[in-house]
């Protein structure tokens, strides 16, 4: 189990593009359940839509990146830090069942599916109310950072 301070050690992310809230389960090196409280207070519910709030896809597809993510470091025991980073670098089979709406918790359930060269494959799942609302195959990576060349 992680609380949010946790979190922030093992993501880069801060608000407001940080989509996890809580780690309820993680067994490195195969799955982890995370969680994410949406609220009406979220930025994005201004635009979308004013008269039918309703959570983008594509950050629910993100929430199980992050999630991706810190199942990453702590499988390969490393934290993210100003030379290392996760990149998302892939989707397959993304499929949106049901609306997530303000006062839903997701359910974000991650599992690797393999890890070859560098790149990790996991299947995702998110879930409000144990009803499935996403799921996608999520492709990352765990990268150094190069020093930036400033050009003059």
């Amino acid at each position: 189990m992680m609380d949010i301070h946790e979190i922030l050690k093992h993501l880069p992310h801060r608000f407001p593009f940080l989509l996890i809230d809580r780690v309820v389960s993680l067994d490195s090196g195969k799955s982890i359940v995370a969680l994410k409280n949406v609220t009406i207070n979220e930025p994005f519910f201004t635009g979308h839509f004013p008269h039918h709030p309703v959570m983008p896809g594509v950050l629910i597809v993100e929430a199980l990146a992050q999630a991706a993510a810190i199942l990453a470091f702590q499988t390969v025991n490393e934290l993210p830090d100003k030379k290392l980073i996760c990149y998302f670098v892939g989707i397959d089979r993304a499929r949106f069942k049901k609306p997530v709406v303000p006062g839903d918790q997701l359910e974000l359930k991650v599992a690797i599916a393999r890890a070859v060269r560098g790149i990790w494959k996991f299947s995702g799942s998110a879930h409000v109310g144990g009803s499935l609302v996403a799921e996608a195959d999520l492709m990352c990576t765990v990268r150094e950072l190069q020093p930036s060349v400033v050009n003059s």
